[in-house]
């Protein structure tokens, strides 16, 4: 007898478990330091001409670029645990959405050093002095707005019914499932432009706008089990946040930053007028 067909649903499972095992995370903390490492390592070997002239051309002569690099691959860790995150709770999926975009801005904030010779000297750091400080300041208010907004969380089912709220937990499983092999297929495509001698395309800024078309997507699936009012609202505002997050990846210095902090703030608000709406729509204990 052939063995049973894996469902999506316990696919997405078993791939969480390994995801979440302690191991794993061990295992995501060793390559970066690793990664790190080889980064600086080739870096000084490049600055030292000890490597073949074809292969050094291919190399920065900045040590900064390793510490872009190692926040690029951190950042694309951080990226599966939103995927994973969504299957639980969309506000958890939203509120991860933004750590991740303050992370960015941190990593900008390094990213301009790749610009400048070593050693880094003043005069060439002064014109970007505001740019940084911003991106940093930023961040700083992004993660400050997270605190907020996690403290106001005051987690609902969508419905009493347990069947139903099954059913709507395996569907939101089985897009998380088809959004990670999407963001898999991205950092292939992205990867391999970049090995066969193309230039890469911004992969965060077609990760958000996927995360778009997905978080619709779940406002629509979510009117098959509340038409409420300020369920449709908030799940919906949450999806406009998520827009204001792919607009601020592509926006210039300092509006980047304001963009993105609105967009905290905004959920935030979104999040504590829902719960004035749930008070007196139920006023039963919270559960």
């Amino acid at each position: 007898m052939a063995p049973p067909r894996m469902s999506a649903v316990r696919l997405f499972d078993r791939l969480q478990r390994r995801w979440n095992d302690p191991r794993q995370q061990r295992l995501v903390g060793t390559l970066l330091v690793a990664s790190f490492a080889l980064a600086l390592v080739a870096i000084e070997a490049r600055r030292q001409g000890w490597l073949p002239a074809a292969l050094a051309a291919s190399l920065p002569a900045n040590h900064f670029h390793a510490v872009s690099l190692a926040f690029t691959l951190l950042l694309l860790f951080e990226v599966i645990g939103v995927v994973f995150s969504l299957a639980h709770s969309v506000s958890e999926s939203v509120g991860k959405q933004f750590e991740i975009f303050s992370l960015i801005l941190l990593r900008q904030t390094f990213k301009e050093l790749t610009t400048f010779t070593e050693p880094v000297e003043w005069s060439e750091v002064r014109d970007s002095i505001g740019r940084m400080a911003s991106d940093s300041l930023g961040a700083l208010a992004v993660f400050a707005a997270l605190w907020l907004f996690y403290r106001l969380q005051r987690h609902r089912p969508i419905t009493d019914d347990a069947d139903e709220r099954e059913h709507f937990v395996a569907t939101k499983k089985r897009i998380a499932l088809l959004l990670l092999a999407c963001f898999a297929a991205i950092a292939v495509h992205d990867a391999h432009r970049v090995l066969t001698g193309g230039s890469g395309y911004n992969f965060f800024v077609a990760f958000y706008t996927l995360l778009i078309f997905s978080d619709i997507l779940l406002v629509l699936i979510s009117l098959r089990y509340s038409s409420t009012y300020p369920v449709v609202f908030r799940n919906s505002g949450f999806a406009a946040a998520t827009l204001f997050l792919r607009l601020a990846l592509t926006a210039p210095a300092y509006l980047n930053a304001a963009i993105g902090l609105a967009a905290a703030l905004f959920i935030c608000g979104l999040t504590a007028v829902y719960n004035l709406y749930a008070r007196v729509t139920d006023p039963a204990p919270e559960r």
